[in-house]
Formats: structure tokens, C-alpha cells, sequence
């Protein structure tokens, strides 16, 4: 299995400015195999501790945060003597050991000499009580799940990947049938890492099912460990309402579809709790695609999305031959699967800010609204090779400072105002 992000911690382990590293992400995205992996490639040695199992090491952060005692409790622990520059020490489920977070702020402070990296259930971080989070003195990533291009070559199809990478349309084309079916198993297996390593081992999607199953009955456990349980019931309510949600032809969110008469205010703080734990992704409307997109946010109007999309495909049970074979019946929630895709597709990519647009008489909607690197990309997806983009065309031509892209089945193909990319490579609009 390969990850893009441990390009991102070999670089952060050659700065000279590194600050103790904080590795966010949903339970359940790779958090640990990543940390001790890197660990493997670029350590002598790796000191890890894991809270959860270490119950004894619970307390260690309690009375003080010296760190010469807290790197000898690790040292007795673990068996390592830890050096500075030649061991990792990796802090796993730190949400379960108070006062952890914020030790690494003294970390930074008086041991910067330390490699140090940390990270646990980021619905436990965000609001773990009684700890002050340390702004400005650790480094943050955000690790989501597989994206279609890591699956590419955890399937061992790198050469299928590097023709995308490569901008090849011409043999991309000759291949377009492999590029298909892989992404209809990306659909089903969706990039949670057990998930696909399942499917990678036994090719057996009833496998695959079960995995998903056992993390999404995992996070309903997670909200009664973590929340009020005052609000317990309305977080599950708002999570399983999101495929039914996504599936409107307008959609988004309504507080009423959960029940009759409710408004934002009963469920806020529940809305909160889900995007805290990184179990949700909350896209909002733009008035008009100005730079910055947050400075033409509307705040009262906003889509959900959920953390992946065989997670998703789970949730609604759809089943493998209905989404391996074409099947009529499966339209209409295509377009919603279709829509979970490619916002996490968006989402791995660098220096990027998602939204969505809708006209103010609400008669045209652009799926997503992109900025990277100074430039405004409205994506309109379409579930098969239908090419209409009414909602498109309405967006270009009155905003024509922006760069049109519809992602779809249909092969790349480029015109005066809009650019089609396959949906098997919308991942290299980073390149455009």
C-alpha cells in the first residue's frame, strides 16, 4: 500500500523548523500503518506507545510535562532507548491519555531535538476536555482515505496511473474499459485501507462488506463514547440521513427531511460532532466565485457528505453486481455516489477550497466550485457520458474569468469554453 502523505513526512522530517507532528483523520484511514511505516523507511528505530493498550501510561501527562521524565517512561515502556535523531516516537490514540496534546507543546518548546508524532481519533483530539490544544507549536496532516489513484496502485496498476499523470488522452482512450471497471470497484470497496487490503488478499466483496460494516457500527460506538448523551440520538439521525439527502435532485441539506418542523438550531451542535470527527464533509454555497470562495460563503446553505464512498455504498447497501453491472434501477443514486467520488477526490488534492454554486432563483446548480493556486475551477459531474451542462454553460457565461470542467465517463475532450475530464482522472486537475 502506497500513501501520498509519506512524501509529506520525509519532508517533514528534514526541516529544520519541525515541530512535533499531529496526524488527524477518522478512524479507521491508516493513521498507525502510516506512522510506523515511515518509522521503518527512515528511522533506526521507532519507539511506539499506544494508550489504548498502555492503560498504566494513561496518567504519565497528569502531574507535569517534564519531558526528560515523560522520554524515560517512553524509553521503559517501549524497551528503546530513544536518541534524538535516529529514533521515531510515535503517540498513538492519544485522545485516551490526558494531557497528552498538550505535552507536545512543551515538546516544541524545551526538546525540539525530538522526532515526535502523534495521533489518535480526531473526534477524541478536537474535543478531548481539559486540554488546551497547542496552536502554532505542532505541525498538522490530514490523512482521508485511499484516493482512486492510491487504489490504482494498491492494485498494481501504477502504469494505468502514470498515463493519467502523463496527460496521455490518446492511450488512456485505448484503455478506457480497465479504467472503468476499476473505478466501478473503487465505488464498492471505497478507500478505507482494511477494506481494500481485503479485497486486495481474497477478491471476495462479501469480505469487503463485512470490514465496512464493522467501521460503521464502530463510529455509532464512537458517538455514544464521546458525545453528550443529549445529543447522541440527533448525531445518528443527521449521519443516516445523508445518502437519502444526497440523493434529492436538490441536494441540499434541509433539517426538516430528519423530522417534521426541525430547524438548524436542534441540530448544530450534532452537525458539529460529525465534521469534528472528520466522519463528514460539509460543502457550502457560494454567492459568486470571487477569490477567496470563504469570503462568498453562505453559511444557511451547505451539502454533507461522508468520509468515503464505500462507506457509503454500505450505509444504502448497495451490492456489488448492481454496482459492477449496469442496472436502470441504480440511476438515480448513481449521480449521488458519483458526486461522493469526486468531492474526495477534490479533498486529497493540495491547496484546494471546495464549494458549491446555486443561482439565486435556485434553476441552475454547479456540482462543486474549486479553488487552487489562484485560479476558480466550477465542476459539474455527471454519473455516465451524458454531456449536458446547462448549469455549466449558465456559470461561464456569467462568470467567464473561471475555467469550466465537467467530469464524466466520456473521454477527455476540450472546447473554447469547458475542458470534459474522464472520471478516472479528475485527479489531474491539479495539473491544469
Amino acid at each position: 500500500m502506497e500513501r501520498m502523505a509519506m512524501q509529506y513526512l520525509y519532508d517533514w522530517k528534514e526541516k529544520d523548523d519541525r515541530k512535533p507532528l499531529i496526524v488527524r483523520g477518522a478512524r479507521q484511514v491508516g493513521k498507525t500503518w502510516l506512522m510506523k511505516e515511515f518509522g521503518r523507511n527512515k528511522y533506526y528505530q521507532t519507539a511506539y506507545i499506544n494508550f489504548e493498550s498502555s492503560k498504566h501510561l494513561k496518567n504519565l501527562f497528569i502531574d507535569d510535562y517534564d519531558i526528560e521524565r515523560i522520554v524515560s517512561a517512553i524509553q521503559i515502556e517501549t524497551g528503546i532507548p530513544v536518541s534524538d535523531k535516529n529514533t521515531l516516537i510515535i503517540l498513538d490514540e492519544i485522545q485516551e491519555a490526558e494531557g497528552c496534546i498538550t505535552s507536545l507543546k512543551y515538546f516544541y518548546e524545551t526538546a525540539p531535538q525530538y522526532h515526535i508524532i502523534a495521533a489518535g481519533s480526531l473526534l477524541g483530539i478536537t474535543l478531548h476536555k481539559n486540554t488546551s490544544f497547542p496552536v502554532g507549536k505542532v505541525d498538522l496532516l490530514d490523512l482521508h482515505p485511499l484516493s482512486f489513484p492510491e487504489f490504482l496502485l494498491a492494485m498494481d496498476q501504477q502504469s494505468l496511473l502514470q498515463l493519467t499523470e502523463k496527460q496521455d488522452w490518446r492511450l488512456i482512450r485505448s484503455f478506457k474499459i480497465k479504467y472503468k471497471q476499476l473505478l466501478k470497484q473503487y465505488y464498492f470497496t471505497g478507500g478505507m485501507p482494511e477494506a481494500l487490503m481485503s479485497y486486495i488478499k481474497y477478491g471476495d466483496y462479501g469480505r469487503v462488506r463485512q470490514i465496512q460494516n464493522r467501521i460503521l457500527a464502530g463510529y455509532e460506538q464512537d458517538f455514544s463514547k464521546h458525545a453528550p448523551s443529549r445529543i447522541v440520538p440527533r448525531i445518528r439521525m443527521l449521519w443516516n440521513s445523508i445518502p437519502s439527502q444526497l440523493a434529492k435532485e436538490n441536494k441540499k441539506f434541509i433539517y426538516g427531511v430528519l423530522k417534521k418542523g426541525s430547524r438548524a438550531k436542534d441540530f448544530e451542535l450534532a452537525l458539529s460532532w460529525l465534521a469534528d470527527s472528520g466522519l463528514i464533509y460539509k460543502i457550502s454555497r457560494i454567492t459568486k466565485p470571487g477569490i477567496p470562495l470563504k469570503a462568498y460563503e453562505d453559511l444557511d446553505a451547505f451539502k454533507l457528505f461522508i468520509v468515503d464512498i464505500g462507506l457509503m455504498a454500505a450505509m444504502v447497501n448497495i451490492d456489488a453486481r448492481t454496482l459492477l453491472k449496469d442496472n436502470k434501477i441504480f440511476e438515480e443514486f448513481k449521480g449521488a455516489l458519483t458526486e461522493q467520488f469526486v468531492l474526495q477526490q477534490l479533498n486529497d488534492l493540495a491547496d484546494v477550497s471546495v464549494y458549491y454554486w446555486t443561482a439565486s432563483a435556485g434553476k441552475a446548480e454547479v456540482d462543486f466550485v474549486v479553488q487552487r493556486s489562484g485560479t476558480i475551477f466550477p465542476v459539474e459531474v455527471k454519473a455516465e457520458e451524458n454531456l449536458k451542462a446547462k448549469s455549466l454553460k449558465l456559470f461561464i457565461q456569467k462568470y467567464p474569468q473561471t475555467k469550466a470542467i465537467r467530469t464524466s465517463m466520456a473521454d477527455h475532450r476540450e472546447e473554447d469554453w469547458m475542458i470534459n475530464l474522464p472520471l478516472y482522472a479528475i485527479h489531474t486537475l491539479q495539473f491544469l
